[in-house]
């Protein structure tokens, strides 16, 4: 399959995926402008309402209300027809954030090898499923991967990933159920360096009831992992469900203050009308959303794009 073809293909599960989002999105759009030519306080306020209700955010909306009413302050009219574009372009703004030196394709050249991803988020968001996901898109552009079942907290977990290991057709280190999440890094790094990987992928624990805990866990693998490699994990990634809306915002907020989260996966975008919530969360937390699942393919989970994402919500 050829680049372009490629492309288009991912364009087309974005699309889909985000139909749902977006069905939601203009439907309360077309009925705040509703009868309307000009945007005035009544289109704001509607508006307003519209993107709370979009899970965009509170915060997040009020900085948009608040940039619309400064342009119609600084151009004194705003056509209704031309509330769309400039929608488009505020929320494009707020997705644009600093990419840390990602790699910018699965298949690009990396800015470390072995490039090392640590992955945190609560049981049931699709880390699992993710990581996976991940393992197979990284194997298919040429790289080789290494998985590491860090979340010994629960031997489903340990169990779930060596099957998606064994799907995948990539290796795993494991030790099993209650073993030190931090020695099954180590051990994973370690092989990882002894067989020249490319990519490493370890899974961990996500016990928001005990932040604390969580931190010191989380804070006690990468100093282990840094004895081997000195600047990794490369990606902390926080994995988030982006059918639970608001709760996916407030996951947000207790793992970026837990540890440093630096990528973001959105998953479940397919399933749900709550799609806005990306925008509150890349907004609020400034961190970069990395990836986004659209379905149950290994090949829909899709590197996160801001301008096709908008360009996907908007148009009709």
């Amino acid at each position: 399959m050829g680049l372009f073809s490629k492309k288009s293909e991912d364009r087309a599960t974005l699309d889909s995926g985000l139909s749902k989002t977006k069905e939601n999105f203009f439907q309360k759009l077309t009925k705040s402008i509703l009868g309307k030519s000009s945007v005035d306080d009544d289109v704001l306020d509607n508006l307003e309402e519209t993107l709370i209700s979009s899970d965009v955010g509170v915060d997040t909306t009020l900085k948009v209300i608040d940039h619309l009413q400064a342009r119609i302050r600084r151009d004194k009219y705003i056509s209704t027809s031309e509330l769309n574009s400039i929608l488009r372009a505020e929320i494009a703004q707020l997705l644009r954030q600093p990419d840390n030196n990602f790699p910018p394709t699965f298949d690009a050249p990396l800015p470390h090898t072995p490039y090392v991803i640590l992955v945190v988020g609560v049981n049931g968001v699709g880390k699992t499923t993710t990581i996976a996901k991940l393992a197979y898109r990284y194997n298919q552009a040429g790289r080789s991967v290494v998985l590491g079942a860090a979340d010994t907290f629960r031997a489903a977990a340990v169990e779930q990933l060596c099957l998606w290991a064994d799907r995948v057709g990539v290796p795993i280190v494991q030790q099993g159920m209650g073993a030190d999440p931090a020695s099954v890094a180590f051990d994973t790094l370690q092989s990882a360096l002894a067989h020249h990987a490319d990519i490493v992928i370890i899974d961990t624990a996500g016990r928001l009831h005990n932040k604390v805990g969580l931190m010191n866990e989380l804070t006690k693998i990468r100093r282990v992992m840094q004895k081997l490699v000195p600047d990794a994990p490369h990606e902390v990634l926080l994995v988030l469900d982006a059918s639970t809306g608001q709760n996916a915002i407030e996951q947000a907020r207790q793992f970026t203050s837990a540890t440093d989260v630096n990528a973001l996966a959105l998953t479940k975008l397919d399933g749900t009308a709550k799609g806005g919530v990306i925008i509150g969360i890349s907004d609020q937390f400034h961190v970069p959303v990395r990836y986004i699942g659209l379905g149950e393919k290994m090949t829909d989970l899709q590197l996160f794009d801001p301008d096709q994402f908008v360009d996907s919500l908007f148009e009709n």
